[in-house]
């Protein structure tokens, strides 16, 4: 069958955190900045198309298509990774150690990706400079000053905002890292994907892989915005939101619930027997 159901589903999402804990650094890095650059690329076609004066519903329905890619590619997202390493250490199969060690490398692969392409991108759009960014490079300092400045004049209650909207977005952004696991198929694993990953972007959530490109091309743009200001009202609240809606409302959580839970050893099965037989 097509459909993977939940519980081999968790046990595809063991083995791909184990493997990606095992990744050497190299590959990490080169992974991690491939997905940042495709992300940029689907997070710019979604202002590109808004800038046309389509509604924002639309650029939402275009977005996924950066994950689809790179999760068909099997790079690595730091935001993802938030959820499959944490259920690979609940289940014994990778160290502290090995979980920090891939989120920081691919947490600074995405980094350079994405900053790589929105360097890339404002050079493109001005012509090096040279001409005016028009509305593509308004828009962008309008979403970038909403995701800082606007949180800064808030105060305290700007950075817990940035933070729920992390936690919000990656719950439903994790979801799509395990739902690429509930097909066999590539159209199965694309449509699964897709659903989850529209859900966040239309809501205007925080991604802080995306913000890696959006705050920095709007910066280059002319955005009021200064990298203190993106990384302490945005980038930072945002992360550990993303972590802790990844790692505890999808990965723990699934891990807990459709874990193996069969007698791992002789005792415990006779224990399990015994326990059967009274019960009955």
């Amino acid at each position: 069958m097509d459909y993977v159901n939940p519980k081999d589903l968790m046990r595809d999402a063991l083995v791909a955190g184990e493997n990606k804990a095992s990744l050497a650094v190299g590959d990490m890095l080169i992974r991690g900045i491939l997905a940042g650059v495709f992300l940029g690329f689907a997070t710019s076609l979604a202002v590109v198309v808004t800038a046309q004066g389509l509604p924002p519903v639309v650029g939402a329905i275009l977005f996924p298509v950066g994950f689809v890619m790179l999760a068909l590619l099997g790079l690595e997202l730091a935001t993802g990774n938030f959820a499959l390493l944490p259920a690979a250490l609940a289940a014994g199969r990778i160290s502290y150690a090995k979980l920090l060690r891939n989120w920081s490398w691919v947490y600074a692969g995405n980094l350079v990706g994405s900053v790589l392409y929105a360097v890339l991108f404002y050079w493109a759009v001005t012509s090096f400079g040279a001409t005016s960014s028009g509305p593509v490079g308004d828009l962008l300092k309008s979403a970038a000053q909403k995701k800082t400045v606007a949180y800064m004049a808030l105060g305290s209650k700007g950075w817990a905002t940035a933070l729920i909207r992390g936690v919000l977005c990656n719950w439903m952004v994790t979801i799509g890292a395990l739902l690429a696991l509930a097909s066999r198929s590539t159209v199965g694993k694309i449509f699964a994907m897709w659903l989850p990953i529209m859900t966040f972007f239309a809501q205007g959530f925080e991604h802080s892989i995306v913000n890696m490109f959006v705050v920095p091309a709007a910066m280059m743009f002319g955005a009021p915005v200064s990298i203190r200001n993106w990384f302490f009202w945005n980038q930072l609240p945002v992360t550990l939101g993303n972590i802790v809606s990844g790692a505890l409302f999808t990965g723990l959580a699934l891990y807990v619930t459709y874990r193996d839970k069969s007698p791992t050893t002789l005792q415990e099965a006779v224990i399990e027997t015994e326990s059967a037989r009274e019960a009955a």
